[in-house]
């Protein structure tokens, strides 16, 4: 049996062993029964703004609690979204810059299908350009309660119309009792970080949570210097009215660090703790311009996010059964990006160096010999500003068996962005290797294979209006329909080579419709199957014109059209949760440009899986969390020939979680919990060539944990994360002109982190 069929079978074997188990389980227990996992409540994906019981929803949804994510704890932002089923995150380029992927949804990078929302609005209108995926505006802290991560569903009409995966962070909230939280970090990497908030009242109905951080670390992969820095700081403030709610928030975050890369994985002394930067590289030289303009810049400064996230929100109750809701969200600051970028594989000293047998360090003098490795770095530098207001107004009414939800939403965004990337020069194959001197490559820098520089603008405003209904046909059975019209608009010029003159001048207007058609069947109180259809869009922002200005000019709109269908199953009883959904879909029109200049990849590609998240508590203590997805892609269209019936670039086929936990307590009032996760994944393509020599391995990793409380107020946490130091590997290297050359990015190493908490 082929690799496809068999995944199918499985996946329809899954499903029917699902609704199997429910046909055959006992009548519902009483309400008194009733726990958490029943009541557990959602958000997300609800037209009305109203919170409903996560197993009456018709679509896929996950939360994950406050103290899940200390559990899990993640290394960044991306890093949570692997606990999201359908969801394959490459988090290994540190605080900033990974890659998310949704579903078999075809992508080159970054996560051009995924968006980040704060208290229900996203923090940046478009989810992704070049050198900024909306995680790396995020960081985690000690005043998030929780998140819902959607995928599919009702995505594609509500928010900025996200047909992937939308994930929503919601903000703890102050309330009669004053409480707080002072946390120390440490970690084996040298990590210092202070945590800290506070919540209470300021008077009848009006309540207030602060918090926020402040930390510094040379990194998990040691840099030789601080090269991860950061501080953050929110405030939220709720008002309850006599008839709903009102909400004022405010993020103020300044936090950056090394950009982790692709580095040579086959030659000696480079494991998992390797990184390109340090103290002899990190501060370098580069010309740029028509008159070769010389600048210093610290390649130091890595990736990150300087700047404020603001918004608020009112909810209200009307009179006949109407209600009203409006958000808002403001958002502006700079994500910059340096760092050295490799190009190329390594090669031996001897075969560039101009004598043919050695090279002189730039920093330290050294002699290298020819049979030294030397490697091709690119020194690049980002500046982007940004920039983007977004509103999101809806009134909803509600009828004995229906309701009806009109929203509007309206979008404002920019990007102003300096570049200079490319800027090559030879390093030695060594953790902070320094440039060398005796290459002519790095001494003329006209001799370099490329070199990209531009400077850009551009606004773009996005209008939508949306509806949603909702009837109850049977007692046991809903039925929903939601349509979005949407015009989108962009205005861009580019700068090519920074000589004054624009190379590339973008007027843009279009529209696009998408809908959403689903229905709920209610087995009984605690579970139910649903399937949903919806047909959605990926517009194109900024970097889509520049990238593939000639199509533009040509006349082709470059809008990608996603089509969607899921089947689900959901179960939530005293001690176990199940949620099961079939998936499959197809994303027409995609592009893949591996580096500026090169040319344009434009394909069609179809996908289809299972994704589950089960549940099991035990009144003994013991709980354990599954999450699992399946699934397969294909290439159906492609500009190349060859490349049709191949695989998606770098996603799994499966991958796998396991994380099991068991607490106890002590007679003394004292208490403990000891967890762990299994993460598992399959084998992935570096690209979409498929070329078997490039293929990047399947692993395991192994995280462990332990959280001891003393007292009623004091914890101490320890948490071993990659227990066997698994060197696993994420993305390859897109930009390698060699597809045989060894480049990856490892997972990262082992570490050891302690935190003591005093919460009262």
């Amino acid at each position: 049996m082929s690799t496809k069929k068999y995944k199918l079978t499985l996946v329809a074997s899954l499903i029917s062993t699902l609704l199997s188990h429910n046909v055959l389980a006992e009548e519902e227990k009483s309400q008194a029964n009733d726990n958490n996992q029943m009541e557990s409540i959602i958000i997300t994906g609800n037209a009305s703004g109203k919170a409903i019981r996560k197993v009456d929803a018709s679509y896929a949804v996950s939360t994950l609690s406050d103290d899940d994510m200390k559990k899990l704890a993640p290394k960044s932002t991306a890093d949570l979204f692997k606990a999201i089923p359908g969801v394959w995150a490459e988090s290994s380029g540190g605080v900033a810059g990974a890659n998310v992927f949704v579903r078999g949804f075809p992508a080159g990078g970054d996560a051009p299908f995924l968006t980040i929302q704060l208290q229900d609005s996203p923090i940046y209108a478009p989810p992704t350009l070049s050198f900024l995926e909306n995680s790396s505006m995020f960081r985690l802290d000690e005043t998030i309660d929780y998140m819902e991560g959607l995928r599919g569903g009702p995505n594609p009409i509500l928010s900025n119309g996200q047909p992937g995966l939308t994930t929503n962070f919601k903000l703890k909230e102050g309330s009669e009792d004053t409480e707080g939280l002072f946390k120390f970090t440490t970690s084996d990497f040298g990590l210092q970080r202070v945590d800290a908030v506070l919540s209470g009242s300021l008077s009848d109905g009006l309540y207030y949570m602060i918090g926020g951080y402040v930390k510094s670390s040379p990194g998990a992969r040691d840099a030789g210097f601080n090269a991860e820095k950061g501080n953050q700081f929110t405030i939220n403030i709720t008002k309850e009215l006599d008839n709903g709610k009102l909400n004022f928030y405010t993020r103020q975050t300044d936090d950056h660090g090394t950009w982790y890369l692709p580095i040579p994985i086959k030659i000696d002394g480079v494991d998992n703790t390797y990184t390109q930067i340090g103290p002899l590289n990190r501060q370098a030289t580069i010309q740029y311009g028509p008159d070769g303009t010389s600048e210093s810049f610290d390649f130091g400064e890595g990736r990150g996010w300087k700047g404020s996230i603001s918004g608020a929100s009112i909810h209200l109750e009307l009179d006949d059964g109407w209600s009203f809701f409006d958000k808002f969200n403001y958002t502006q600051g700079d994500a910059d990006t340096l760092g050295l970028v490799p190009e190329d594989g390594p090669v031996l000293l001897s075969n560039v160096a101009d004598n043919g047998s050695s090279a002189i360090g730039q920093v330290t003098g050294d002699t290298y010999s020819g049979d030294t490795y030397v490697q091709k770095i690119g020194r690049w530098v980002v500046r982007k500003q940004i920039e983007s207001f977004t509103n999101d107004m809806a009134f909803t009414k509600e009828w004995q068996n229906s309701k009806a939800s009109f929203g509007l939403y309206n979008a404002n965004f920019s990007a102003n962005d300096w570049w200079s990337i490319g800027n090559q020069a030879y390093h030695v194959v060594t953790p902070g290797g320094e440039a060398l001197t005796g290459i002519d490559c790095n001494d003329n820098a006209d001799s370099c294979d490329w070199n990209y520089d531009i400077n850009s603008t551009g606004d773009g405003n996005t209008r939508a209006f949306y509806t949603a209904y909702e009837i109850k046909v049977l007692s046991n059975l809903t039925l929903d329909l939601g349509l979005r019209s949407e015009d989108h608009e962009i205005n861009y010029t580019v700068d090519e080579g920074l000589d004054g003159k624009i190379t590339q001048s973008v007027q843009y207007d279009e529209n696009t419709f998408s809908w959403t058609a689903g229905a709920n069947y209610t087995i009984n109180k605690k579970s139910g199957i649903f399937t949903r259809v919806n047909k959605g869009s990926k517009m194109p922002f900024f970097d889509d014109f520049r990238d593939n200005f000639d199509a533009y000019k040509s006349g082709e709109d470059l809008i990608k059209d996603v089509s969607q269908f899921e089947l689900g199953y959901k179960l939530a009883e005293e001690n176990i949760s199940v949620y099961a959904t079939f998936f499959a879909n197809e994303v027409k029109g995609d592009v893949f440009v591996p580096r500026p200049g090169a040319p344009a990849e434009r394909f069609t590609n179809e996908a289809y899986g299972v994704e589950i998240d089960f549940n099991y508590f035990h009144d003994s203590g013991f709980s354990v969390n599954t999450n699992a997805t399946v699934q397969e892609t294909e290439i159906t269209e492609h500009s190349d020939e060859n490349l049709i019936g191949n695989q998606a670039q770098r996603q799994p086929g499966w991958q796998l979680r396991i994380t099991p936990s068991y607490d106890m307590e002590f007679e003394n009032g004292m208490w403990a919990s000891i967890y762990g996760t299994l993460s598992a994944v399959d084998d992935r393509y570096s690209t979409n060539a498929n070329i078997k020599e490039n293929v990047l391995s399947s692993y395991e990793k192994i995280d462990f944990g332990v959280i001891f409380s003393p007292t009623d107020n004091l914890k101490i946490q320890a948490s071993v994360d990659n227990l066997t130091d698994s060197e696993g590997i994420t993305e390859g290297d897109p930009r390698n002109t060699d597809p045989l050359a060894a480049n990856a990015r490892y997972i990262l190493p082992r570490s050891f982190t302690l935190s003591v908490s005093y919460e009262f």
